[in-house]
């Protein structure tokens, strides 16, 4: 029988797929910054996050000290993403499965885990660990009341870190030529940066090694020698109300803090303007990543690499869902339609870049951002951004089209600019522009001469449909 599994990217079973996941570099979101800032993706994994490193090796291990029997059971607390991991180990290797998760968690995370065939049980976050009612107090008394059943304890298990250590380290310093220089995770079990940071620190003990903590988690303030007071927040999978030991605080050099809305609002760029469909913990990570940047002036020869743990999908009822983002304060509420303004629907569309031009751009220039930037008209404005009229794509052709003995590519805009465009106040109402668009194809927003946004009768539509 001729063995496929000989070729490279042919495996045996699905955990074999785990690790190797892309290091990408991030451009928009980053743009300001002159240092490199890479992400390293790990919905690419086959679970959709980075606990899937660790969810084989917590059952190989369990197995190799005979604490895991055939037809055992695996308990574990999760905020989903684990779960996920050591629910993919057990199919494979026959165990049944049962996760406990604290009721902030996304619902489509405990669909996912039913999927896998486990049981779920949901219970209250706004306890202390050590109360029954925690999940890690349910977890620890369904281990005692199931026969044949291991605890995974993701927070306590050394296994948890050393994966990391044998895994992502390596990986990061082979896929960054060694160049790397500073590190940044999320931290919640801490597993995932200390075992990581423990390998890179070996190749390089200069290299900084930095935490992003939720505002709410105990374990900024422990870093920093104080209590510390747990309080509620949003972001799942990061920050913790007591100390992991499977967190080395001594591993990392510094920690930075960052807030439930800030992570929301970095998650949804990062997919909109990156194209990475990720979770919170994600824009969490590149948003504290982006703080740090800022607040230490890394400049172009720092090489960063912070970690995104896992997918968007598991987040569409909350992250992605406006009506959420609103509720929760993240994102402004919603206009009654008959009361929005001009400058109100400028602001809602999806791009809402005004591109304008000077008087002395050449005509080539001006065709060739029109293309660039799929628009069909564009401001004309003066030295000091004053505006000076309207060009459109079809006076643009008609002019070339016309022009006597060839056209002149270096022909400035002026030219064929039109000095009268139609412009209204950004507090002129919906009704107004209704009249406005009855006669006109486009409408210019300014004030005092200063350009504000620019609507077309396609940017009316868009957001009539998207509100009524």
């Amino acid at each position: 029988m001729t063995d496929l599994t000989t070729h490279p990217n042919v495996f045996n079973h699905m955990a074999e797929t785990v690790g190797n996941t892309p290091l990408v570099k991030l451009n928009s979101v980053v743009d300001d910054l002159p240092c490199q800032i890479y992400a390293k993706v790990e919905f690419f994994n086959p679970g959709g996050s980075v606990k899937d490193r660790i969810g084989w090796a917590i059952v190989e291990d369990a197995e190799k000290s005979g604490r895991l029997k055939p037809g055992g059971t695996i308990i574990e607390s999760t905020s989903g993403n684990t779960g996920v991991g050591l629910a993919i180990a057990a199919a494979i290797k026959g165990y049944k499965t049962i996760f406990v998760m604290a009721d902030k968690q996304s619902q489509e995370k405990v669909q996912t885990l039913r999927a896998y065939g486990a049981q779920v049980f949901v219970t209250p976050t706004a306890v202390e660990p050590e109360d029954p009612r925690s999940y890690y107090s349910v977890a620890k008394r369904l281990v005692e009341e199931t026969p044949n059943a291991v605890l995974a304890n993701q927070y306590h298990n050394q296994v948890n870190p050393d994966a990391h250590y044998v895994t992502s380290g390596p990986e990061i310093w082979d896929q960054t030529g060694g160049k790397i220089t500073h590190y940044i995770a999320g931290m919640g079990t801490g597993g995932t940066i200390t075992g990581t940071g423990r390998y890179l620190k070996e190749k390089n003990p200069n290299i900084q090694i930095v935490g992003v903590d939720p505002y709410g988690s105990i374990l900024y303030d422990l870093h920093q020698g104080n209590e510390g007071v747990a309080e509620n927040y949003l972001t799942e999978g990061v920050g913790e109300d007591f100390l992991p030991t499977t967190l080395d605080l001594s591993v990392v050099d510094e920690i930075v803090r960052i807030g439930d809305k800030d992570s929301f609002l970095m998650t949804r760029r990062l997919t909109r303007e990156e194209g990475m469909f990720v979770g919170g913990s994600c824009g969490f990570a590149v948003a504290g990543a982006v703080a740090y940047a800022k607040q230490k002036n890394l400049g172009k020869d720092d090489v960063v690499v912070v970690i995104l743990p896992d997918s968007g999908a598991r987040y569409l009822g909350k992250i992605f869902n406006d009506d959420w983002m609103r509720e929760q304060g993240f994102i402004p509420p919603l206009r009654d339609v008959n009361s929005a303004l001009a400058i109100d629907i400028h602001n809602a569309k999806a791009d809402s870049t005004v591109y304008t031009v000077e008087c002395d751009t050449p005509i080539a220039d001006v065709v060739t951002m029109m293309k660039e930037h799929d628009v069909s008209q564009i401001p004309v404005i003066d030295q000091h951004g004053h505006l000076q009229g309207m060009v459109s794509e079809v006076t643009l052709l008609s002019h070339i089209v016309s022009a006597e003995g060839g056209y002149a590519k270096d022909e400035p805009v002026r030219n064929v600019v039109d000095p009268d465009p139609t412009l209204v106040d950004p507090d002129t109402s919906l009704d107004a522009l209704m009249k406005v668009f009855n006669e006109k194809q486009v409408v210019i927003i300014s004030s005092e001469q200063h350009i504000e946004g620019i609507l077309t009768k396609i940017d009316m539509l868009d957001f009539l449909s998207s509100n009524l």
